[in-house]
């Protein structure tokens, strides 16, 4: 079921626009207010500092080449006022740049939309910046909440604790699954990367892919589809023994298993076992072009780290795996032993 219809977007105080054309207020304006958003729009930075200071808005749509102030300037102001600076900011530019980007994100923005505007992209991104902010919100009111009840009882203090600690590992949680997260396996691959380096032991890498899961999207329809991969996701963290070792979701319909300290008879190993224990869930599959059940593809790779190359060497070599098994057929593991 979408996102939209958890939300009830009146629930939001307002939306503000900058931009010094005014058909480009018009087309946003028009994009927003026809999903039932509430919009206050202005052609100067300047004035747009000043509304925002009077009557915060929710989110800004910023555009960066403006005469009186560019978006840059008019974002460090905002960022630098405690009134305005929790505002989150969208930049909005013809520039396609990468370094326009990285400029845009370094001093406060959160997201970034490039002219020509595609109305389901631009309300894409801006609804996930007000979900996230009234989320954010949400937080920052029962810590507030929280830190009251401290003064009167000191052992609220521990259920304070317990809630940030919750929060963070919720930021590195898969939501649909509940495993790690990408962020998570790229932070925890670097760790692992550098202590297996100094100790001369192996890292292992398997990279899983749900074989022709677009298909079973189309047939089954996309709630199914998320119940097969919280099916899958529940199967190989079972899979999963040792607690230096990693299960994430790597993205759609892949998942990702760092193996630390496991050579390469070991990965291939739990591969096999990974494969044949997803087939054994026996989920239905009448569009699969190999099975009658849902099945994986699995790349698999066994390195001996080194500080001197990158982990992203490692990544690159599994997917080519992962392709091989897939153009052999799938339902298969091809494995590579760089030790």
């Amino acid at each position: 079921m979408p996102l939209s219809k958890y939300y009830n977007y009146s629930n939001f105080g307002l939306i503000l626009i900058v931009d010094d054309n005014p058909d480009n207020l018009r087309l946003l304006s028009k994009i927003l207010e026809s999903k039932g958003l509430k919009v206050k729009k202005t052609v100067s930075g300047k004035i747009a500092i000043q509304a925002a200071k009077i009557e915060p808005p929710d989110l800004i749509l910023l555009d960066i080449n403006m005469p009186d102030l560019n978006g840059y300037e008019v974002c460090r102001k905002l960022k630098a006022q405690e009134e305005t600076a929790h505002i989150p900011i969208i930049f909005i530019s013809a520039l396609d740049q990468t370094i326009d980007k990285v400029k845009a994100f370094e001093i406060g923005g959160v997201d970034y939309i490039t002219k020509p505007f595609q109305e389901l992209e631009v309300f894409a991104r801006v609804k996930n910046q007000l979900i996230i902010y009234q989320q954010h919100q949400r937080l920052i009111e029962q810590n507030y909440q929280l830190q009251e009840e401290i003064t009167i009882r000191r052992r609220m203090e521990d259920a304070l604790l317990a809630a940030n600690e919750q929060l963070q590992l919720f930021a590195l949680l898969d939501g649909l699954t509940g495993v790690a997260n990408r962020r998570k396996f790229d932070d925890y691959l670097n760790l692992e990367w550098q202590r297996l380096a100094r100790e001369n032991l192996p890292l292992s890498l398997l990279l899983c892919d749900v074989d022709f899961f677009k298909n079973y999207n189309d047939t089954y329809g996309h709630l199914k589809g998320d119940y097969c991969l919280q099916q899958i996701a529940k199967t190989l963290k079972l899979s999963i023994k040792r607690p230096a070792d990693l299960l994430a979701r790597y993205g759609g319909e892949e998942f990702v298993i760092i193996l630390s300290n496991t050579d390469f008879q070991g990965a291939v190993y739990l591969a096999e076992q990974i494969r044949q224990e997803v087939h054994n869930l026996k989920i239905t599959h009448a569009k699969s072009r190999v099975d009658n059940f849902v099945t994986l593809s699995v790349g698999v790779a066994t390195i001996l780290p080194n500080l001197q190359i990158p982990p992203n060497n490692l990544i690159e070599i599994v997917d080519k795996a992962l392709y091989a098994a897939k153009a052999q057929g799938r339902n298969r593991i091809v494995a590579e032993n760089l030790t």
